[in-house]
């Protein structure tokens, strides 16, 4: 048993002798002519037969009841377990009131008057069944509120995940082979054409900017993330030439929409790395971006098999899956297939 559930055990008993406690001696404090004797009954029992049977009505509600996936089913085992534990709260109660005015000492004529409270039957039912419901709308409040703060920190430890897989994906980004290859290429360039290499520093220098300065964000519109995908395309062309083909379809509706950063960047790297960069006679990437009902579609498809080195890292698809679990969770999807001689890698993300 770890420390806050021995604290969350510790709270309930406190809670549980206080409350009863005060509800019992509260009681007793409005009546008046009442014996040592019997005001010490009453607040011993009614507190022994309060926490007992509400004891018991919690332990069943932890173990029955779920409050995450609450539905009509759990709300009437909520009223069923109420019932029950009211029925055994009046159940002693009558029976120990009735037991100590037979058999206990001699009681002045206010405490006869107040056990021949027990003989009404309906009293005793509206009572119990009330302090009952009065317990239940309590320890559920109480339960709600610690689960709201428990969710609090699990959203804390979510966004400390977030800026770790954040770093770890920067590391991904900003691959160093690719920046040596481009610094390389751009260099040779500079014999051939001067004006092209000054452009592609300049992509180059957008590149590494958009990496640092997106970092920090959570999502950025899809037209931003393609002026990436086409620098980056511009690049890995001075040294594939006319090997490397790429297309694209995006849908209009899709431009402004939002998805992570880097998230495109990152498939389209993977289909050059591990497709385009094997084939001798290069090959084919195709970028399909569509809204589908309530996911945004994001499609890379790319000539070749669906082979990864044994030392490969695969850095970039596991920055990739682990962003958008701590993003979306189990609602969006990530699949990486060979279909017909093509690799294809499939991101669903939820648009609500």
């Amino acid at each position: 048993m770890n420390l806050t559930v021995k604290r969350r055990n510790l709270i309930f008993w406190i809670l549980q002798i206080c409350g009863w406690g005060f509800l019992n001696l509260t009681s007793i404090l409005f009546l008046k002519k009442l014996g040592l004797q019997f005001v010490i009954f009453s607040l011993v029992t009614g507190l022994l037969i309060g926490i007992g049977s509400s004891t018991l009505l919690r332990y069943y509600l932890r173990a029955k009841v779920s409050l995450e996936n609450f539905d009509l089913r759990q709300f009437l085992k909520i009223v069923l377990a109420t019932i029950v534990a009211s029925a055994i709260y009046g159940f002693l109660s009558y029976f120990i009131g009735r037991a100590y005015g037979k058999f206990g000492p001699e009681i002045s004529e206010t405490e006869k008057e107040i056990l021949k409270a027990f003989d009404n039957i309906w009293i005793l039912v509206f009572n119990s069944i009330f302090i009952m419901i009065c317990w239940v709308i309590c320890y559920l409040v109480i339960k709600l509120l610690l689960k709201a703060n428990q969710n609090r920190i699990e959203r804390l430890e979510l966004n400390t995940s977030l800026k770790q897989a954040q770093l770890n994906t920067l590391k991904g980004q900003i691959n160093p082979h690719f920046m040596f290859n481009s610094l390389n290429n751009i260099r040779g360039l500079m014999l051939e054409d001067v004006n092209r290499s000054r452009e592609m520093l300049t992509k180059l220098s957008e590149i590494l900017r958009y990496s640092l300065t997106k970092n920090n964000a959570n999502a950025i519109a899809v037209e931003e993330e393609l002026d990436m995908v086409d620098n980056y395309i511009a690049l890995s062309k001075i040294q594939f030439e006319n090997r490397l083909q790429f297309e694209r379809t995006i849908e209009d509706n899709c431009l402004s929409l939002q998805i992570p950063p880097m998230i495109i960047q990152l498939l389209v790297e993977n289909a050059m790395k591990h497709g385009i960069s094997n084939l001798k006679e290069g090959g084919k990437i195709v970028l399909e971006i569509r809204k589908k009902e309530d996911k945004l579609q994001l499609c890379v498809t790319n000539t070749g098999k669906l082979r990864i080195s044994k030392d490969s890292t695969q850095l970039g698809l596991k920055n990739i899956r682990q962003r958008l679990h701590l993003l979306y969770g189990d609602k969006a999807e990530f699949t990486l297939n060979e279909i017909e001689h093509e690799v294809v890698a499939n991101i669903k993300i939820p648009l609500t």
